[in-house]
């Protein structure tokens, strides 16, 4: 059974860092694809943020230069370093892999940017 648990969600002042964390189980971490989404409120959600299985890394056109996906095969994990922040930035964070033709989400983490 695939699971993934995000965790990190802040509250942060604009201008601020924060780093997210997605921990995966019940499959072969290693061999998959990883992303970031976030969905605000009323707003459809979005990709943040991608990494394949060999490390290459894409990015939403809102997010570059600001935010940084990265991996750790032998913890399982995925990270979202996220700086510069602002208040659009807002939204519910959800981690997501693809697992024979199937989508798996966390259950999101809160991400709030303001003063």
């Amino acid at each position: 059974q695939v699971q993934l648990v995000e965790s990190g969600g802040d509250l942060v002042q604009p201008g601020g860092s924060l780093r997210l964390s997605c921990a995966a189980s019940g499959i072969i971490f290693s061999r998959y694809a990883m992303g970031w989404y976030r969905q605000a409120p009323g707003k459809q959600r979005e990709l943040v943020a991608g990494i394949t299985s060999s490390g290459n890394t894409n990015y939403g056109d809102s997010v570059k230069g600001r935010f940084t996906i990265s991996r750790d095969n032998a913890k399982n994990s995925v990270y979202l370093q996220m700086n510069s922040l602002k208040p659009e930035d807002t939204a519910v964070y959800y981690c997501k892999t693809l697992v024979r033709r199937n989508n798996y989400w966390g259950q999101g983490t809160q991400v709030t940017v303001s003063s």
